[in-house]
This record gives C-alpha cells, sequence and structure tokens, in this order.
C-alpha cells in the first residue's frame, strides 16, 4: 500500500512532499487536510523552506524513533531521542526563535515544548542585565522604572 503524501507550500514557495504521518505531526496541517484535502499543496505563509526543512527532519526523526520493533519498544532510547534532541537544537538564535514562532504556527507542541526548554536553559542562572546581553536586548527603562519593578517583583530578586 502507498504511503499518502502531502505536499507543502513555504513562505518562499518551495515545496516539500512529506507523508501523511509527518503531517499529521501538526495539528494545524491537520487541520487543514480534513478542511480541504491534500490534492493542492497546503500553503504556510508563516514557515520558510529554511525553517519548514528542519521541522519537517524534527518530525521525521520523532516518528522513525517511535516505531516499535518486535519486542515492543521503541526503536531509539529515550536517552538517544534527548541527545538527538540536544544536537537539534545547537543551532544559532535566529533560528532557534523562527523555529518556536513556526512550532507554534504548526502547533507542533513537542517542538514548540523542545525549542522553548532550550531558551529557558540559555537564561537559567543569569541576571537580567546578563540576559539582556546574551540576547541583545536594549534595556529602555528609565531607573526609577526599573527600581519600581525590581519592588513590584522582589521575589524574582531573592
Amino acid at each position: 500500500m502507498a504511503v499518502e503524501q502531502v505536499v507543502l507550500l513555504s513562505s518562499d514557495g518551495e515545496t516539500f512532499e512529506v507523508s501523511r504521518e509527518v503531517a499529521r505531526k501538526s495539528v494545524t496541517i491537520e487541520n487543514t487536510i480534513d478542511e480541504t484535502g491534500t490534492e493542492d499543496p497546503i500553503p504556510l505563509p508563516n514557515v520558510s523552506s529554511k525553517i519548514l526543512r528542519k521541522v519537517i527532519d524534527y518530525c521525521q526523526y520523532h516518528i522513525d524513533a517511535e516505531q516499535k520493533d518486535g519486542s515492543d519498544k521503541t526503536v531509539k532510547s529515550d536517552a538517544e531521542i534527548k541527545s538527538w534532541d540536544i544536537a537539534y537544537t545547537d543551532i544559532d538564535q535566529g533560528t532557534l526563535f523562527e523555529l518556536i514562532l513556526a512550532a507554534n504556527y504548526l502547533n507542533i507542541k513537542p517542538l514548540l515544548d523542545l525549542t522553548c526548554l532550550t531558551v529557558a536553559n540559555m537564561i537559567k542562572g543569569k541576571s537580567p542585565e546578563e540576559i539582556r546581553q546574551h540576547f541583545n536586548i536594549v534595556n529602555d527603562f528609565t531607573p526609577e522604572e526599573e527600581e519600581e519593578v525590581r519592588r513590584e517583583n522582589q521575589w524574582a530578586f531573592e
């Protein structure tokens, strides 16, 4: 039996042919398929080809990793999957943030959780100044406003 294919169309016009199983990892794409079918390419106006390729890689890896072998165990161990996920998110910040936006838009919760956890780990244990420096965020608070925020959120600075 042939595997049903779905064609995805990135924001920059590149098409990607994926299995229905890969497409099903995205709630957004699955809902679109339910409403319009798979005859025409599914447009993804908020996702570039570079990021869509990475999203497809993530979905395909996790589908393959979750396959069961003859003894009802998954093909990949949890440690192998975690190691792959860590390597997958070892990317530049711009790409990471685009992945977060794509995972949110496509409604792929495991990918959104993974990418957000990566950012959370980047800021863990850092002062607000270190976080600003790490992410190139300009501090536009006046000293008075900053003091007010510190007072209102004293629990966070203890």
